[in-house]
Formats: structure tokens, sequence, C-alpha cells
């Protein structure tokens, strides 16, 4: 596995597998690496001659300075994870290398950014849109491939893929989950013991949203929410952020009746003041 530390460096060794008329498969991460992101390489392995990936925690996503400074890092062991996985090369940047001095594009999907969890947290999906544009445009990879967990932000990625006729094709991965349904997070090392007992609340919601609706117990979307409420505060000491159920199609809110398939979004902080951990997952769920 070839370890870039420059952009230039990068493209020279993707050129090299382009010019022996190899594909290219593209997984972006911000480190922190677990069985969700080996997953995404383990797709593109099957999917592609090539797998390259990135490790850049990208400042233009984080609202809070101490999220940003809170990130895990964990280099040594996400590089011998990509190793094993059979990655054959990985670029870590630097901030300044990213975003050069006098840096002034984003790149905004505006409707799709901000609403839903973009309200939650405002200028987050102009930061992974923006950061997403640019690996796109260093990598020129055939595919990239990103997890179905972050539902909003694949939908993002997948709007500006199409909107700025990006010839990469976005691949989403199946959410990977630990033993207890949890969603794997690199955000989940950072809640304390209690509070990942309680997280587990996240897939227990959803599970029995799906089995409310499938049963027709409850039909009505803002039923659902007040149950998903009730279940978040009534069980945990977290706060139900966003409980958002929208069209899976066009994406536009579903707020009456619920009649045909519904994408759930949800979002639970636990924790309080520069220890607070916000985790989301999702559903898609046909009554």
């Amino acid at each position: 596995m070839r370890l870039c530390r420059s952009i230039s460096d990068f493209r020279a060794e993707i050129a090299s597998f382009r010019e022996a008329g190899q594909s290219v498969g593209l997984v972006t991460t911000m480190g922190a690496l677990h069985a969700g992101h080996m997953a995404l390489v383990t797709r593109a392995r099957a999917e592609c001659d090539r797998v390259v990936t990135t490790i850049f925690v990208n400042p233009t996503q984080f609202g809070q300075a101490a999220d940003l400074d809170n990130y895990p890092r964990t280099e040594e062991a996400d590089l011998a994870l990509f190793a094993s996985g059979g990655v054959d090369a990985v670029l870590i940047p630097t901030v300044e290398q990213m975003y050069p001095p006098g840096d002034e594009t984003i790149v905004e999907t505006t409707g799709l950014a901000n609403v839903l969890h973009g309200q939650v947290r405002p200028g987050h999906f102009r930061g992974v849109a923006t950061v997403v544009t640019k690996l796109f445009n260093i990598a020129g990879a055939d595919r990239a491939y990103f997890g179905e967990k972050d539902y909003q932000q694949l939908a993002v990625i997948r709007r500006m893929a199409r909107d700025l006729h990006v010839p990469t094709a976005v691949v989403g991965v199946p959410t990977v989950r630990e033993d207890d349904g949890l969603a794997m997070s690199s955000r989940n090392v950072r809640l304390s013991p209690e509070h990942r007992k309680e997280a587990r609340i996240l897939y227990r919601v959803l599970t029995e949203a799906e089995e409310a609706l499938t049963s027709g117990r409850i039909t009505v979307a803002g039923d659902l929410a007040a149950m998903a409420g009730d279940m978040v505060h009534g069980e945990t000491s977290g706060r139900l952020r966003a409980f958002d159920m929208v069209d899976p199609a066009t994406f536009i809110p579903i707020t009456g009746r619920i009649i045909g398939p519904v994408a759930i979004m949800m979002s639970v902080e636990f924790g309080s003041g520069d220890d607070t951990v916000l985790l989301i997952d999702q559903k898609e769920i046909t009554p």
C-alpha cells in the first residue's frame, strides 16, 4: 500500500493505475476506522481493479470547534486496517493542501443541505459537498463508496455529482451495525459507558417504527414522531434532535398519513458541553 502525504503523489499513483487500464474505486474517510468503513473497502475491492482511500478530518463540516478537536485520530491503526483490506493507495493531506491560502470556493446543494438534519447542523452539508468535490477531482475515480447510515449526506453527494456532471459513480453501501444494533460510527468511542448503553435506543426506535407502520398500528407521521420522542426521552438521558420522515425518491417531507415508502432519519444527542455526542441513524420502510 502506498501512503501519500501530498495530492501530487496520490494523483501520480492513480495515473499509473490508469496507464495499466485499471478501474479505480474511492473510499473517503475521516479516519477512526471501523467495520463500516471496511465494508466500503470490501465493496470497492469487489467492483474495481484498484482501491484508493483518503483520511482527512474536514474542518468545514464541523459546527463547533470542540467537536472538531475531540474527533478521534488513530492514523497508525487506520493504516494497518487499510493495508489488511487490500487498499492500494491512501492520501492523508494537510488542511493547507485541501484549503490553500485564499481558498474561497464552496459547493452547496442549496435545497438538500438546508433541510432536515441540515437544520440541526447548519453548514455541515456544505462542508461535506465541498470536500467531497475536491476529493473527487483529486482522485478521478470510476466509483466512490459511501455508507447509507448517513442517508441525507449520501443524497447530497449524489445530487452534487449529478448537478456538476461528475463522472464518478456514487455507490451506497448498507449500514454496518454492532451486535446490539447500534450503527457503527467513529463517534461511538466518545460515548461514556452509560451513554453507550443508552445509544441502542436509536435502533430500537427504528425497529419499533417499522413494526408500527407495517402492522398498521400507527399510520400518521406525527404519531410516529411522538412515539420516538416518548421512547428516547422516557428511556434514556438522550435528546431527540430530529426525527424526519421523507419520501425516499423525492426527499419531500411526509407530515400526514404514511401510505407509501418512507425514509426515517433520526438524530439523538448524548452528554453535554464539550462532551456532547450526536448520533444519527436511518431506515427505509414500506408499510
